[in-house]
């Protein structure tokens, strides 16, 4: 029989050893071997995927609904500030958002898996994927085939937001569809002493950006998630010039990624009108990044019944979902069906903060889960 507690204690201690060793986004050179040699160590093969992701199989070739499970491998450019044991070697980078730990946590189910191979019902694919964090890892997977034969596929985020032990996984959209804008408005600079002379960019800004917080609260409907933000403002250089320009920085971010290109099209309607009111001019650019990542009714139905089988149903959390966080796992859920799961923490520090860490709790969970999703014997709590 496996030893689960061995198993754990080596995922822990890998965990630990990737949250010091952190790489930024197409940058997981070193993470993506210490992947494979784990993998190599418990005799399951892999391949190379879209360059640094691996994708690793068991029970091949077998009959049965063919199963994936995913991982994220890259950290953040954020200066870690935990001061934990195995803090971050590397300045300015650190494991922000837990990815350390799910892909901890798919190494700890692979050795898991590989004991039980014989008694997987089809086969079993293990995705170690870079580049999540605005990298679009997950597409450059999908398009160089990591879901070739595969019927269906999971993966789950670690999120402090929910209270530990508990769990969501609806059916629909889970996180939000994304895209990154910058505005710049251009106006007449001149001596701050005489505005009559000038068109004041940052006048013009300001007003944007408190006529813009209507795209939400008067032209969404309130069952609808939706969120504009402007993030960063820059304009002039000194206290008695009135600059030629300004620009402003921003998210946009909807439950559906319908919503999202409508609050796109609400931004330059925006721009125009208070560009036209005082005869600056305005230009915006627009970069979607990650679509809605929306379950499917029958996997997320599947999950949740897993998750109440190890963690009671009464743990199901449906207030507050979709977040407003984005995820490439939308991609997976494009080419798939699939459903993704979030695992509360209950953590005083959020995701992305340079106080977080993840929750080596959610290791012997995650085990168990993956474990009954792919039909192999679940090892006790």
């Amino acid at each position: 029989m496996a030893d689960l507690a061995g198993i754990v204690a080596t995922a822990t201690a890998l965990r630990h050893e990737l949250h010091r060793h952190p790489e930024l986004t197409w940058q997981e050179h070193a993470t993506a071997a210490r992947v494979r040699a784990e993998l190599d160590r418990l005799g399951i093969p892999w391949t190379s995927c879209a360059e640094l992701g691996t994708v690793a199989r068991l029970a091949f070739g077998r009959s049965g609904r063919h199963l994936a499970l995913r991982a994220d491998l890259d950290a953040l450019p954020i200066s870690e500030a935990t001061g934990c044991a195995h803090q971050s070697t590397v300045p300015g980078t650190m494991h922000a958002c837990g990815h350390d730990g799910h892909t901890a946590c798919l190494l700890g189910a692979a050795a898991w898996l590989k004991h039980h191979e014989a008694a997987l019902p089809g086969p079993l694919t293990l995705l170690f994927q870079p580049a999540e964090e605005g990298g679009h890892g997950a597409r450059r997977m999908v398009e160089a085939g990591c879901l070739d034969g595969v019927d269906t596929v999971f993966g789950f985020h670690n999120w402090p937001g929910l209270p530990a032990g508990h769990y969501a996984c609806p059916d629909g959209p889970v996180m939000a569809a994304n895209g990154e804008w910058t505005i710049t408005i251009t106006g007449r600079g001149g001596h701050a002493a005489s505005p009559h002379d000038c068109v004041d960019p940052v006048l013009v800004g300001a007003q944007f950006t408190v006529l813009v917080q209507q795209l939400v609260s008067r032209q969404t409907a309130p069952q609808e998630a939706a969120v504009v933000s402007v993030t960063c403002f820059h304009a002039g250089t000194a206290d008695n010039i009135i600059p030629d320009s300004a620009e402003l920085v921003g998210t946009v971010r909807a439950a559906t990624t319908e919503r999202r290109e409508k609050l796109v099209a609400g931004l330059q309607r925006t721009l125009d009108a208070v560009c036209a009111a005082s005869g600056a001019r305005g230009s915006l650019r627009y970069e979607p990044t990650y679509p809605a990542t929306v379950n499917h009714p029958g996997p997320a139905a599947e999950a949740r019944a897993a998750l109440a089988s190890i963690l009671g149903p009464e743990r199901n959390i449906s207030a507050g979902i979709p977040l407003m966080a984005a995820e490439d796992f939308s991609y997976y859920l494009q080419a798939r069906p699939g459903a993704y799961i979030l695992l509360g923490t209950g953590g005083a520090e959020p995701c992305h903060s340079p106080r977080f860490d993840f929750d080596d709790r959610l290791i012997p969970v995650v085990i168990r889960l993956w474990a009954r999703l792919a039909g192999a014997p679940v090892p006790a709590a």
